[in-house]
């Protein structure tokens, strides 16, 4: 099975008001496979299997304008304020993060994955969160550690139908805990952002595409990397596209602005007139695994406030 790289957070819709916060609970986003469109996002003018699964026309995040990332940031500052934590406190955030992986099998046992993959992804998500990739990739701070796998067999489950209900019956652990969910669908991948919990903690977690583990059949998605760039949505990363060609960005002040997602590994790819190259190899990208590389610095603050303010 061939797959394009989407991953889609659900319709982000915050402002000030209590109308746009009740909408923070609506889950994240999602990566669809390739040749299949998907929700919004900046999307680049030519598309390939990468576009398509993590982004593409539907996108793999929810959109977020300029005045509701202003609106995250402001509630995120009073949050970290009234728990008395400062910018600095929050940057010195270290965490081991309980992990809980859910089959989503047929009823025929399809879209299995070995103990030996489990093991494997588990492992890439701290080797990527540590930045043992890259010499310029920053150690977050972030640990995984398995808690538990549990294995489903339902059709619609399988192929994400009724994905709330189903999350909410199966979901484990308090709000650190990272439930992934291993289905069969036309994305690489779907993420609650950690400001949704408090609204509605029965879906939070990542959805992902089975196929996508180490040693999938997913082609060019199948290091892990998928899993990789859902958390980061899960800590709070928007994608470095996020915004397009602006100042603010993704928020994060040392990750390159970028007009459009990147398809495959372009070296060298400059869609922005500001300074810096676009960061293909940076997880939150649109790029094949192994074009990854690194998470910044700043991502790796960013990771640490939304910790303190809504994950520890």
């Amino acid at each position: 099975m061939s797959f394009q790289r989407s991953l889609r957070i659900g319709a982000l819709a915050v402002s000030l008001s209590a109308a746009s916060l009740s909408m923070l609970a609506a889950p994240a986003t999602s990566m669809p496979a390739p040749g299949v469109a998907v929700s919004t996002c900046i999307t680049p003018t030519s598309h390939d299997a990468a576009d398509a699964a993590r982004g593409g026309s539907g996108g793999d995040t929810r959109d977020v304008t300029a005045q509701q990332a202003r609106a995250i940031e402001a509630r995120t500052a009073r949050i970290l304020e009234r728990k008395g934590i400062s910018a600095g406190e929050a940057a010195r955030t270290s965490a081991v993060v309980p992990v809980y992986i859910h089959k989503m099998l047929s009823a025929s046992g399809a879209g299995n994955v070995t103990d030996a993959q489990i093991s494997a992804q588990i492992a890439e998500l701290n080797q990527d969160y540590a930045g043992g990739e890259n010499s310029a990739a920053a150690d977050t701070g972030f640990t995984f550690t398995l808690a538990g796998v549990d294995t489903y067999y339902n059709n619609q489950w399988h192929t994400d139908k009724q994905s709330s209900a189903y999350r909410t019956k199966t979901r484990l652990g308090g709000k650190n805990a990272l439930n992934i969910w291993l289905v069969d669908f036309n994305y690489l991948g779907i993420a609650t952002f950690p400001w949704d919990y408090a609204k509605n903690p029965g879906i939070d977690g990542i959805r992902v595409q089975y196929s996508s583990l180490p040693g999938g059949s997913a082609t060019n998605y199948n290091d892990g990397k998928t899993a990789t760039h859902e958390a980061g949505h899960w800590f709070g990363l928007y994608h470095t596209f996020q915004g397009g060609c602006t100042a603010t960005n993704d928020e994060v002040s040392d990750t390159p602005a970028q007009s459009s997602s990147t398809a495959g590994c372009p070296e060298g790819r400059d869609s922005c007139s500001l300074p810096g190259l676009d960061p293909i190899h940076n997880y939150m990208d649109y790029s094949y695994d192994p074009c990854y590389n690194q998470f910044t610095p700043g991502q790796s603050t960013r990771m640490d406030s939304m910790w303190a303010a809504y994950r520890a």
